[in-house]
């Protein structure tokens, strides 16, 4: 790891880029490429200061990132997902362990109901006759900073954040086991 600074930096500045990915989405229903575009080009420098292997850290992070778009842009296919919200998805999976990418899908669905269903209300109550636009980009950069502010992005690559919460995982620690009792002593 080149030091949490960097790396704190670097998280700072994803959570600006969301910030103005929700800000753009409300104001003009448009996530702009060249954010998604940074986002993506700052998940490597990210990979650098948190010190992620090659083999497997960064294969994982594209194997992540590649199988997200896969998925998000059959539901772009389908009409049920912006494009400027499959590419900022897929940047972020750029970003985080799979871990946390998941838990951010989590987050990200039900803020995406609740702005839903505010919204509709809001487009009943006002008459409004024209098709309702939900800008999802805010539910994504709600829940990008709420996964941001929930772990510590200096640890994202280590073992402890695919174990999940409270668990250590370390497969390169030798295994002691300890018997006590009468299966102890050999022989008696």
């Amino acid at each position: 790891m080149q030091g949490p600074f960097i790396v704190y930096g670097l998280v700072g500045a994803l959570a600006i880029a969301l910030l103005i990915a929700a800000f753009t989405d409300i104001r003009r229903r448009q996530i702009d490429n060249w954010l998604n575009a940074a986002i993506a080009l700052g998940a490597p420098l990210f990979w650098w200061a948190s010190g992620l292997s090659l083999w497997p850290g960064v294969a994982l992070q594209l194997a992540l990132a590649v199988g997200a778009f896969a998925v998000l842009a059959g539901l772009f296919a389908l009409r049920a997902m912006g494009g400027g919200d499959v590419k900022l998805l897929t940047a972020l999976a750029l970003w985080m362990p799979a871990v946390l990418f998941l838990r951010l899908l989590i987050v990200m669905a039900l803020a995406g109901g609740v702005l839903t269903v505010v919204l509709g209300v809001w487009h009943i109550t006002r008459r409004r006759k024209e098709r309702l636009k939900i800008p999802y980009g805010v539910a994504i950069a709600l829940a990008g900073l709420w996964t941001i502010a929930s772990a510590d992005a200096a640890h994202w690559h280590d073992a402890k954040a695919w174990a999940g919460p409270n668990r250590a995982f370390n497969h390169t620690a030798p295994v002691t086991v300890t018997v006590h009792g009468p299966a102890a002593v050999p022989g008696k």
